[in-house]
């Protein structure tokens, strides 16, 4: 086998094996966008019920304590919201920083073919065709 065809093979192989993880990065890619729109609807669904649901709620206490502590209601309630939303942002952070990084598997296959290459390449440096270890 000659010089050329042995590089045309290992030059289609690692033409190969680029195109093999494009895919996996694109796919990757496009579950991660649709995951994040799916987040995102419902989370808009979820802020526009919890801000209904707590625009009412605020405003049954305040009209429940309307003649006798009307001002501590208030404040209470403004109290009580500042300090869910304050959990809540904490909660989607860490949330947000538990979740694999992007084309987190894609990486992953890269490194593997990395280290494949350069041990493959040594261990046949050190042990040259038609050798055996005997």
């Amino acid at each position: 086998m000659t010089f050329f065809a042995t590089a045309g093979r290992i030059g289609a192989t690692l033409v190969a094996m680029a195109g093999t993880r494009l895919e996996l990065a694109a796919i990757e890619f496009q579950e991660d966008a649709r995951r994040l729109l799916g987040h995102l609807a419902w989370t808009l669904l979820a802020v526009f019920l919890a801000a209904g649901a707590l625009l009412l709620a605020a405003l049954f206490v305040i009209a429940v304590f309307w003649d006798t502590y009307r001002l501590q209601a208030v404040g209470g309630m403004a109290v009580l919201f500042g300090a869910l939303a304050a959990i809540i942002v904490l909660k989607v952070r860490a949330s947000m920083n538990a979740e694999a990084p992007l084309l987190s598997a894609t990486l992953a296959e890269l490194r593997n073919d990395i280290d494949y290459l350069r041990h493959g390449a040594a261990q046949h440096a050190a042990h040259p065709a038609g050798a055996t270890d005997e």
